[in-house]
């Protein structure tokens, strides 16, 4: 049986759990109905304002720490977040309810007055609180911090929440019940204190609740944010708040600085970790700034999944990107940063993992997919694109892999413009197709004897039609231009030539049921194909399935070797763990360590050395 207070009682209700602040909503309304307007001296609704902001308080250091352009080189731990540890820590705001529904108890008792009977703030309250939280809050934690980390409670209570080494600002909140409790005793008595001394206020519950959460999840942070040099300055201080490489060392170590918020204890109780302050100082000097081997650069797809970032929410980041309705709201700020990106970003670091110890990190080129169609855009986003190899080159990168709209034909030629204009680039700039054909082509059926090619004259979409003209199989090759039919067919050995039919109708496919789409489909389009139809498609953003009696595949993607470290995030709609296969083809380029540009067309003859150096190395199809 498990120790009590050591699981959650609503853990089985999933996001359900918020429908136990039902009541306090109900209350809300009912005061809001009889006084006919918002209830601003209801506790009530302060108690639902308090967990808004709390919330947004650990919100807000997330998405910073999470914005690796400003953050990568002041990581304690460099490290990503996977998404065992994004599962884990799921839950995290299960103290938030816990701690309203407390104050909810309270504020339904007796010994809390009326707001109309308190004062906004009062100085004197803060000073009470200040004392307490140093005479009670920071020795109780201290000394219960040291006695759950010693047998038998550490395995019952407080080995989940050490069960990383990276730890988060979501981290500081995930925990069993008693260390809930443990939080709600050193938060709740100063406040209490200053209530029955009667220098309670409104103001120093915000105060006390939003200054005490600031300061844990600035602490579980993962990015130093304290200078070396204010405790040079002043050396008392370093014994009165603590950094987020001391809290970092705690959860690496275990056995030292157990301190709530002030090194102080620590010294007092023989567990400060000589190395704190020395650490800090290298860490926020840029210690732990790698420089990344392989780096994919890819663009934004449009404004909804502009929000499908790790530093936005990982609740959707973490999961295959969908248009949720929870992100409606956020649209109008999701186009500010548009707009904003347009006139004054340049190519940032949004995610990273590691791959058999080197370090891998995908940049963003910042432009939405409705701009590389622009001609007026085409030179501005070619200078970011340059200007990231560039960049990349300088910094010792070895591959640099193009994604969809950046290796455009219309617009850099499939990275040629950049390789040609740059000929001593020591970066290897590839694009990936060449691994994204061999996906395509190990999806058909090894006895299907015709297929239909939509995109048929485009870069992957002329590989596709060679390859599979030498494996005997027709293709039916929509194109209304039979100057590029007749380029590519000549291309073809002259035995297998016959093997490329020119279509110009979508009806010329209506017996056929493989259709290999390199262009978006319309309901009208594809109500063509047969019953038992299946699309394979290569074609951005995906078609949607309009037909029932038919199957629909996804874009070209690969899963990433078991080995891969430190991936918590999903690439755009691809499954966890799942990137696209010309991200997988740069990868792939990099560790075989070839030397050269993978740009322009695709060589049909590499396809397969690809695909089973891709095997090789781990890569499996998704």
């Amino acid at each position: 049986m498990a120790p009590p207070l050591s699981s959650w009682p609503w853990a089985s209700l999933g996001i359900y759990k918020y429908l136990l602040l039902g009541p306090l909503v109900w209350k809300v309304a009912q005061e809001w109905t009889e006084q006919g307007g918002a209830p601003l001296g209801s506790w009530w609704l302060h108690l639902l304002v308090l967990f808004s902001a709390r919330g947004l308080t650990y919100q807000f250091w997330f998405s910073y720490s999470n914005m690796l352009w400003l953050t990568r080189r002041r990581r304690v731990v460099p490290d990503g977040v996977d998404f065992q540890q994004v599962d884990h820590e799921w839950d995290w705001d299960n103290f938030l309810i816990l701690q309203t529904l407390i104050g909810a108890s309270v504020v339904n008792g007796p010994l809390l007055p009326g707001l109309k009977h308190l004062c906004v703030w009062d100085p004197c309250g803060l000073a009470i609180a200040l004392l307490l939280h140093v005479g009670f809050s920071e020795p109780v934690f201290y000394w219960a911090h040291r006695a759950l980390h010693r047998a038998p409670l550490f395995s019952q209570y407080h080995a989940g929440h050490h069960s990383t080494s990276v730890t988060q600002p979501l981290t500081a909140g995930f925990g069993t019940p008693l260390e809930a409790l443990l939080l709600t005793l050193t938060t709740g008595v100063p406040l209490a204190g200053a209530f029955l001394m009667g220098a309670g206020s409104v103001g120093l519950v915000y105060v006390h609740l939003l200054a005490f959460d600031y300061l844990r999840s600035m602490g579980y942070s993962n990015v130093e944010v304290v200078s070396h040099r204010v405790f040079q300055a002043l050396p008392p201080l370093r014994y009165l708040v603590y950094t987020p490489t001391y809290l970092s060392l705690h959860h690496r170590e275990k056995d030292s600085n157990f301190c709530l918020f002030m090194p102080l204890f620590d010294v007092l109780g023989g567990t400060l970790n000589p190395e704190s302050w020395e650490l800090q100082k290298e860490i926020y000097q840029g210690k732990n700034d790698g420089v990344p081997e392989f780096v994919f650069l890819a663009h934004v797809v449009d404004i909804m999944s502009s929000m499908h970032v790790p530093f936005v929410l990982r609740s959707i980041s973490s999961v295959p990107f969908e248009n949720h309705l929870v992100l409606l709201p956020f649209w109008p700020v999701a186009f500010t940063g548009m707009l904003l990106m347009w006139c004054l970003s340049k190519t940032f670091l949004v995610s990273s993992y590691r791959l058999r110890g080197r370090l891998h990190q995908m940049w963003t080129v910042p432009r939405h997919g409705f701009q590389y169609f622009i001609p007026a855009a085409k030179r501005g986003i070619n200078h970011q694109i340059e200007l990231a190899i560039l960049r990349a080159d300088r910094m010792g990168v070895k591959v640099l892999s193009l994604a969809a709209l950046n290796k455009n034909e219309a617009l850099n030629g499939g990275g040629t413009l950049f390789v040609e204009r740059h000929p001593d680039l020591r970066v290897r700039v590839v694009h990936g197709n060449t691994l994204t054909a061999a996906v395509i082509l190990n999806e058909i059926p090894s006895n299907t004897k015709d297929v239909f090619l939509t995109g048929a004259t485009s870069k992957l979409g002329r590989a596709i039609a060679l390859y599979l003209c030498r494996k005997k199989i027709k293709v039916m090759m929509l194109t209304m231009s039979s100057e590029r039919f007749l380029k590519i067919q000549r291309e073809a050995p002259a035995e297998f030539q016959q093997y490329l039919v020119q279509v110009t109708k979508y009806q010329a496919a209506q017996n056929c049921k493989t259709w290999l789409v390199g262009k978006w489909l319309s309901p009208r389009e594809q109500r063509w194909a047969a019953p038992g139809t299946h699309f394979h498609q290569f074609v951005v953003p995906p078609i949607i399935g309009f037909r029932r009696d038919c199957t629909y595949g996804k874009l070209a993607a690969m899963r990433l070797p078991k080995d891969v470290q430190g991936v918590g995030s999903c690439e755009y709609t691809m499954e966890r763990g799942v990137v696209h296969a010309c991200h997988a083809g740069g990868v792939v380029h990099f560790l075989e360590g070839w030397e050269h540009h993978e740009v322009g067309a695709i060589d049909v003859d590499r396809i397969d050395v690809v695909w089973k150096a891709a095997l090789k190395h781990g890569f499996t199809p998704s």
